[in-house]
């Protein structure tokens, strides 16, 4: 009980600490044999960096910068940037989907001369060779396992005119799971984005980045800045060796360098963290503290034997506590040993799992032993009280097995019953005040200690039930109660594993409610939709279609289609030439005046802002906006579910429909068709009107108990074409007839794979709840804590009743009834344990409860106050619900599992001997 923990914390510190690099390693994995690695910032002016080169920002700040103009992503100012003589290895790398067994795979794609000693240490070799000429790569393993090939395979990137021989393996030391192929210069970005741009499709653009060496003392901080005045980013080695003075960081001179810290450990998290370990070495005293006390007490005969050879009190609690001690130190021996052993036998494991090749074994000899000393520690705590009691015995009692009469600690129930009042005032004070949940937490704890502190009064309490219990359960009962010492500590284990167990089922289960009650639906209820996540797939669409109606049982399909301005495989708001997009135009009276820049809307009072809330031209709708126009007929309704005859009815006459009553005045809707996106954008950022041409449709207004779904116009291919608008496919909505299969949905994704489209298929089943796997853990490991308590405790039991177990033996009781009344003593501690548990767990999760739902009050009447919320918006609803399934299995099957575990490992029968006498 006391190594299990150990061996736990152990191999945590000790791989925590190995997967923190030094400053050498973590350099060398970003510049290999260089000195440095350089980059655009992609600003047009100077900039400042932080001496690892991971934050930057330009000159004078971003609230005077302007981004709007681009550099193209070459590095014209590198040579000058460099030293006369300097190395220079580029180092391209794009992104793409590769053509695998199963389908597409994103996929990396680089460029880079490995056989160049400036990038030894950037990847790993791990089988074949590195590639030599055009047509070869090299892939990461993690690529070569996602896509099913192996080295010497053939992998064709999507557009791609040729294919490519993967002749080797590698690694990324700090990506192990990063999926990426590697050409040599010139074989793979180039001739991939002229085979696209042939095609019609978009151009794979590529990023540079530069491994320099310079050579003598390295790329310095005076190079590093020389370098920053050429919007240049620098990642250096002997920066990061001998990094400078903050003073000497003109980022932490313009800006605060705290602004640029993150990951600290906060007080909060610090005091969460050392409450978490004290309630740990609680649980494993109180689960010790037992197994401690049946020792002492099958030694009772011994050391009475001590004090009738003129030991005293003293040596008594010296014994059982050397006992402790020594069991405390050979768990930390083994506790480390063994965790040490796992963490290095399973090195590959763990990397594979962090994602990340540790820089070697970084053993921490203070920390290893401050863990070690923990175990020691939590051992002789656990052995205080049974030292005591033992001590406490008389010599005669010690050696003829009687127990004597001890008197209840007083004062033990008084702390306690200040505890539980004092905690849950603190919890319930955290719960109206704005200290947060880490005073919930702090008082749930409190109490909960306060609640162990009771845990022999309340064993006391139970004892009342037994005259309504059958004989067997009343005498195990009893003997629990008579023997609280023993029982005690077994219940209030159990308890403090339950309580957390309960408190986080009770918290996860009302989240839940909580979110199945705030689930917003993307399409009715059976409906889906299909449709091609690139822009550039609008020819495979058809078949993508076909595919659906083959595989799943659809009962309608409504094909739909999307405005094409331009470039038809330009996406949706892209800038280069040749694109194009068109948008709803909302008249300038029907404008939310809150929808401008943050100028404008300072421009009002919170009062103002607060009616305009209220204003119905901002209000938010439910879905927002996932597909502003689609072309389609009447058919999309009965798909939206949308009953409206008018709709219908304006859709089958050619008309357009709009769901926003804003976009429409006077029955005229104006669509804009902006051809110029790079000056759109610019007047976007002035907040000016969109250049481009306008059309004019007459359309339908549908009421505002129409759901939309996220679609603003419904457009019928009659009126785009009357309108002389192009229309590319998009995709298809459609009902089911009858429940979907995962057979089904596995073989259309299958199709779709084999089709080598990426698509997008989501079909609306309502609110699907979490993975419960989590609290179905927890409550294995406090079902186990439970059996674990009680067994100790039915040990001790047994220890104490041997003697009266071997006179019914000997008179001829059954051998049954050592069976039975060990089942039921087992039982009785589990039931106790888990009932309390289950009480205190509550308190904990209401608290946290009530802190969220004051919260989320304060932040609803906040934005009601300022403009920020609508009246129309629901209240927050947090609600508070008890797990019962999980309750009913911990009250029921946890303790009847313990007392049916405890009667079938329990002896039937005991070797006769003589009772002692007296």
């Amino acid at each position: 009980m006391i190594a299990l923990p150990i061996v736990g914390v152990s191999a945590a510190d000790l791989t925590l600490r190995s997967a923190e690099l030094s400053p050498e390693q973590s350099v060398a994995r970003v510049v290999g044999g260089a000195d440095a690695l350089v980059k655009s910032s992609y600003m047009d002016t100077a900039v400042y960096q932080s001496p690892d080169g991971t934050n930057y920002a330009p000159v004078g700040g971003y609230k005077d910068y302007n981004g709007s103009s681009r550099p193209s992503g070459e590095l014209p100012s590198v040579a000058s940037a460099l030293p006369a003589g300097a190395q220079v290895l580029k180092d391209s790398s794009g992104y793409a989907k590769v053509r695998t067994t199963h389908g597409l795979l994103d996929t990396d794609l680089r460029e880079l001369d490995t056989h160049s000693p400036l990038a030894a240490g950037l990847i790993t070799l791990d089988r074949g060779r590195l590639p030599e000429r055009a047509g070869e790569v090299i892939a990461t393993k993690a690529f070569l396992k996602n896509s099913g090939y192996k080295v010497g395979s053939s992998v064709t990137p999507r557009g791609a005119t040729s294919p490519y021989t993967v002749v080797g393996a590698y690694e990324v030391p700090s990506a192990l799971v990063r999926d990426e192929i590697i050409a040599p210069p010139g074989t793979l970005l180039e001739p991939l984005g002229r085979a696209l741009k042939a095609s019609g499709a978009r151009e794979v653009r590529g990023q540079d980045t530069y491994l320099v060496k310079v050579g003598g003392d390295g790329f310095t901080w005076n190079m590093v800045q020389a370098a920053n005045t050429k919007g240049l980013i620098v990642v250096s080695r002997a920066v990061a060796l001998d990094p400078p003075a903050d003073s000497e960081v003109p980022l932490y001179r313009q800006e605060p360098k705290e602004r640029f810290q993150n990951g600290e450990t906060s007080t909060t998290e610090t005091a969460i963290l050392a409450t978490v370990v004290g309630l740990a070495m609680l649980e494993i005293c109180l689960l010790a503290g037992p197994a401690f006390a049946v020792g002492a007490r099958r030694s009772r005969r011994q050391l009475g034997l001590v004090g009738a050879n003129g030991g005293d009190r003293r040596h008594i609690r010296s014994i059982v506590l050397s006992g402790g001690l020594v069991i405390g130190a050979v768990a930390a021996v083994t506790g480390t040993v063994v965790g040490v052993a796992l963490t290095v036998g399973l090195r590959p494991v763990l990397e594979e799992k962090i994602g990340n090749r540790f820089g070697g074994f970084d053993f921490r000899p203070l920390e290893l032993g401050a863990i070690a000393l923990l175990a020691v520690v939590t051992g002789l705590l656990s052995a205080i009280v049974p030292a005591i009691t033992a001590s406490r015995q008389t010599v005669l009692a010690s050696l003829t097995g009687r127990r004597g009469v001890r008197r209840a600690n007083r004062v033990l129930p008084v702390i306690g019953l200040l505890a539980v009042a004092g905690g849950a005032a603190i919890a319930l004070y955290g719960t109206t005040s704005g200290m947060g949940a880490t005073v919930v937490a702090g008082g749930s704890a409190l109490a909960e200690l306060g609640v162990v502190a009771l845990t022999p009064v309340l064993v006391g309490l139970f004892g009342r039930l037994g005259r309504w219990l059958p004989l067997s359960p009343r005498l195990a009962l009893r003997d629990a109660v008579r023997n609280r010492g023993r029982t005690a500590p077994a219940v209030a284990a159990v308890l403090a594993a339950v309580a957390g167990t309960v408190a986080v089922a009770t918290y996860e289960h009302s989240r839940d409610i909580q979110n199945r009650h705030e689930y917003v639906a993307d399409l009715p209820h059976g409906t889906g939709v299909l449709e091609a996540r690139e822009s550039d797939a609008y020819k495979d669409v058809p078949a993508l279609r076909e595919s659906l109606t083959k595989h799943l049982p659809v009962s309608l399909r409504v094909d739909v289609e999307r405005l094409a301005v331009g470039d038809p495989s330009c996406d949706t708001y892209s800038t280069e030439p040749g694109c194009g997009r068109a948008e709803i135009i909302t008249p300038k009276d029907q404008r939310c005046p809150l929808d401008g820049d943050a100028g404008a809307r300072a421009a009002f009072t919170e009062e103002q802002m607060k009616g305009l809330r209220q204003d119905w031209r901002c209000r938010s709708t439910r879905h927002g906006i996932q597909r502003p126009v689609v072309v389609a007929d009447e058919k999309l309704l009965t798909a939206l579910a949308v009953t409206d005859p008018g709709s219908v009815s304006a859709l089958k006459d050619g008309r357009a429909v709009s769901f926003d009553k804003r976009n429409v005045k006077d029955g005229k809707l104006t669509l804009r068709l902006v051809t110029d996106p790079q000056a759109a954008e610019s007047s976007r950022e002035k907040d000016g009107e969109l250049p481009g041409e306008d059309r004019v449709l007459t359309v339908h207004q549908a009421p505002d108990t129409a759901e939309s779904w996220g679609v603003e116009l419904i457009l019928p291919p009659a009126a785009a074409k009357a309108a002389g608008l192009t229309t590319v496919p998009y995709g298809s909505y459609f009902t089911l007839d009858g429940t979907l299969r995962t057979e089904q949905r596995q073989k259309l994704a299958g199709e779709i794979d084999r089709m080598g489209v990426d698509a997008s298929l989501r079909i609306e089943e309502g609110y699907q709840g979490k993975d419960s796997l989590g609290l179905l853990a927890l409550t294995v490991f406090a079902g186990l804590v439970t059996i674990g308590a009680a067994g100790i405790a039915t040990g001790l039991a047994q220890a104490d009743a041997e003697a009266d177990l071997k006179t019914l033996a000997a008179v001829g009781a059954p051998p049954r009834v050592r069976r039975t009344l060990s089942g039921f003593q087992c039982g009785v501690v589990a039931l106790m344990g888990v009932v309390l548990g289950s009480a205190a767990g509550i308190l904990p999760a209401v608290g946290l409860r009530l802190t969220q739902r004051r919260e989320l009050e304060r932040l609803y009447t906040y934005g009601l106050d300022h403009g920020y919320t609508s009246s129309v918006d629901p209240l927050p609803y947090v609600p508070i619900s008890v797990p019962w399934e999980t309750l009913g299995g911990l009250l029921v099957v946890v303790p009847l599992g313990a007392a049916l575990l405890a009667a079938l490992v329990t002896r039937s029968s005991g070797a006769l001997a003589r009772r002692a006498a007296g």
